[in-house]
């Protein structure tokens, strides 16, 4: 059986709304079904009764999004309905899963035609709450958010493993001396590329605002931010000695990506030159309490199966989940060139809704690569839990 070449079309995303913001009054099947139906209207040439699978991430499931949410937003979006949708959750590698998965189906001839993205409501996360173990308990209950983070543990799990996750980015600081200054710094550059991308109109071509809701831009970005304003927040995880705020982590965040993708046969329905061709991917695990630093055997075991290294990269999108998670991968990639990552601004400024996150980067990159006419990009990120997720395209 030969393996198909796997093409990325188009690739879609909302603007990234901030916690309660803009997009806090939209359901997450709503942004989904928003985004798939903005990437069919894309590439009028395509009949949607020909896309074989939807494959959607969603690192919540909890609520709204209706435990499958990539079928929801198939149906939202007025597809046919024989076109049927499948949910994936590798938390916040969940888009970038999804976008593996599809590229995976299609790469074996299991599907032509499928759209991947992810979606992540984080203002409308539900509070749950576990059943009694016996009817009729006479005490309080506990309410656990499912917004971010471990809930309901498992007692038997390591004390170690389950720490915040902004203490396994105090963690990786610790580990690489890494400085309250020095990701500040990250943070600042951030939100200073992600404003000179948007006034260049570099995200026109992938942003599509949902309809009726007053957001044309990434909502969190901070062009007026300075040193100064990051110096003045305090510590968040370590109120003595600590260095990750709020303002060198990313935000709690709302938005949805999706993206086309197809062998050569779809390529030809669609009548479009594809952005990037799919190459290879690789996904690792590491300690849960050091999360962050999950990328960095990822991203090694990737480019090493796709006949590449660092220095073929024209560009790289590295999730950024904490300034210091990001620093610590940088540091353990001495023969990367930085100025290639994250050049349109990264997750501390654009936004991390969990489960899109991914598909953002995916997107992100392929646009970049269409933009620049060739070369070699990848898309990374870090895993809750202690997992890493990469994935090579190429133009």
């Amino acid at each position: 059986m030969s393996i198909r070449d796997v093409y990325i079309v188009d690739a879609v995303r909302t603007p990234i709304g901030k916690f309660g913001g803009a997009l806090a009054p939209v359901r997450p099947d709503d942004l989904a079904g928003h985004v798939v139906r903005a990437l069919v209207d894309r590439t009028p040439a395509l009949d949607p009764a020909r896309v074989d699978d939807v494959y959607f991430g969603d690192a919540n499931g909890a609520g709204e999004d209706n435990r499958d949410v990539a079928r929801m937003a198939v149906l939202l979006a007025g597809l046919p309905v024989s076109v049927p949708g499948v949910t994936v959750n590798r938390l916040c590698g969940s888009g970038l899963e999804a976008v593996i998965q599809a590229a995976r189906a299609i790469a074996l001839g299991d599907a032509s035609v499928a759209i991947a993205g992810g979606v992540e409501s984080m203002s409308r996360a539900p509070w749950v709450l576990q059943k009694p173990e016996r009817a009729f308990p006479a005490g309080h209950q506990q309410l656990h958010s499912t917004t971010l983070g471990w809930r309901m543990t498992n007692p038997r799990m390591p004390a170690e493993w389950t720490v915040p996750l902004g203490e396994g980015a105090e963690l990786i600081a610790d580990r690489h001396g890494i400085t309250r200054e020095q990701q500040d710094a990250f943070a600042l550059a951030s939100h200073r590329k992600a404003a000179e991308a948007w006034a260049k109109g570099l995200y026109d071509d992938e942003v599509v605002p949902y309809p009726g809701v007053d957001l044309a831009r990434d909502e969190c970005i901070r062009d007026s931010t300075s040193m100064e304003a990051l110096a003045k927040l305090k510590p968040s995880f370590r109120p003595e000695g600590g260095t990750v705020t709020a303002g060198n982590s990313s935000p709690l965040n709302d938005g949805a990506a999706a993206l086309l993708l197809v062998d050569e046969d779809g390529l030809r329905e669609t009548g479009r030159e594809p952005l990037a061709r799919i190459r290879t991917s690789a996904v690792t695990g590491i300690e849960p309490q050091l999360f962050g630093l999950g990328p960095v055997e990822a991203v090694r075991r990737a480019l090493e199966k796709s006949g590449r290294t660092f220095a073929d990269l024209r560009t790289f999108e590295l999730n950024e989940a904490f300034a210091a998670q990001s620093l610590g991968c940088l540091a353990e990639w001495p023969e990367l060139d930085a100025d290639i990552v994250n050049p349109r601004g990264g997750a501390v400024a654009i936004g991390h809704p969990l489960g899109a996150s991914g598909a953002r980067l995916a997107g992100s990159v392929a646009h970049q690569l269409a933009a620049a006419g060739s070369g070699t990009g990848l898309a990374a990120l870090c895993i809750g839990v202690g997992q890493g997720l990469a994935l090579v395209l190429e133009r």
